[in-house]
């Protein structure tokens, strides 16, 4: 489990337009993250 302050983990993600965006793109730059579950799903 992430605490705040800590570094995220790597990953690779799809965008909205059907590529990857990695988190290593971001590096060195302010990055926000928002998640949202699927539609008709818990969460």
């Amino acid at each position: 489990m992430l605490k705040v302050g800590d570094q995220a983990p790597a990953f690779t993600l799809s965008d909205d337009s059907g590529g990857k965006t990695s988190l290593d793109s971001f590096k060195g730059r302010t990055l926000v993250l928002f998640f949202f579950p699927k539609a008709d799903t818990p969460g």
